[in-house]
């Protein structure tokens, strides 16, 4: 178990790391042009219903007693209010997980279950037309941008053949299942292609190690010799890269779930901006962060559970 030592001390070197984004989000959303008061009461307001609103969210104090409010916000476990909503941030954000998980969650397994296969295909047929053929089509996938891929599949699947939904989230179990369909395959596709180039490199270099060819030697099949030791080698460092996609997929949401009109934190992260509503896009890239570290952090632990001799 003194592989797992890590545990205990990794989450206070995460905490120079939240206070860093904290700075540099604080800073960065200020930089953003615009007054917040004035975006929210419109072009004609008056200075003095201007004043009284900056005043109400203490837009009007120096910048570092705002950023003192926000970290003893946070240290609350608050995040302040809302400008455009009128409500506390954190119940605003809440709201919005549901749909950014369920769009993180089946992107990842879809990933997954494309690039395991293709990347198992490519690596036992190294070198042959179907290797080619599958590395080709990796490339190109890494060259697509999410938002390009969103709208071919939209114009292809919900405007030349109308057979999925084109926005929305849904109501109902089922309706959701279906609404994630598009978002899902326009990440997945260039998610996948990240993942199978990896892993078939890692597949190639253990089909060649002593293991392999140890039990070669002692008569087994060489479907055996894949699956029970190539593959779970090759998937050990092919998690960190997967984790570390998981940090790029979850800020990527923000315009897959713009596209499909998704209501998730993404398409929340973006009318805040539109609006100039500091504590929501604060809240929002908080949230997006300490999402990251968390999912490295399990991404290390899955490590070294899965190679005994990783030790970090």
């Amino acid at each position: 178990m003194h592989r797992y030592r890590f545990i205990l001390t990794r989450p206070l070197q995460f905490l120079p790391v939240i206070f860093g984004v904290s700075i540099i989000t604080f800073v960065l959303v200020r930089l953003i042009p615009g007054d917040p008061a004035r975006v929210l009461l419109g072009a004609r307001a008056t200075p003095s219903a201007i004043a009284n609103v900056r005043a109400q969210f203490g837009l009007d104090e120096p910048i570092w007693a705002q950023y003192f409010y926000f970290l003893q916000n946070l240290l609350k476990g608050e995040m302040g209010k809302s400008i455009t909503y009128k409500i506390d941030v954190l119940p605003l954000i809440a709201t919005r997980i549901e749909p950014t998980l369920a769009l993180v969650f089946s992107s990842v397994l879809l990933s997954v279950l494309i690039a395991v296969p293709m990347a198992a295909l490519a690596a036992r047929n190294r070198g042959r037309p179907v290797d080619h053929l599958v590395r080709i089509l990796s490339t190109f996938g890494i060259g697509f941008p999410p938002f390009w891929v969103a709208l071919m599949l939209i114009l292809l699947l919900a405007i030349a053949f109308p057979v999925l939904p084109v926005s929305g989230y849904g109501s109902t179990l089922g309706d959701k299942l279906v609404h994630l369909i598009l978002p899902s395959v326009t990440i997945a596709l260039s998610l996948s292609t990240v993942l199978m180039r990896s892993l078939r490199a890692a597949m190639v270099e253990w089909l060649k190690s002593d293991v392999a060819t140890a039990a070669r030697a002692r008569g087994m099949p060489e479907s055996i010799v894949f699956w029970r030791h190539v593959l779970p080698n090759a998937v050990a460092p092919t998690i960190n890269l997967l984790a570390v996609n998981i940090g790029w997929l979850i800020g990527g949401t923000v315009v897959v779930e713009s596209v499909f009109a998704i209501p998730g934190m993404g398409q929340l992260l973006v009318r805040a901006i539109f609006a100039r509503d500091y504590m929501v896009v604060q809240g929002v890239a908080m949230v997006f962060a300490c999402a990251t570290v968390l999912v490295n952090f399990l991404a290390d632990i899955a490590t070294v559970a899965a190679d005994p001799r990783v030790k970090l």
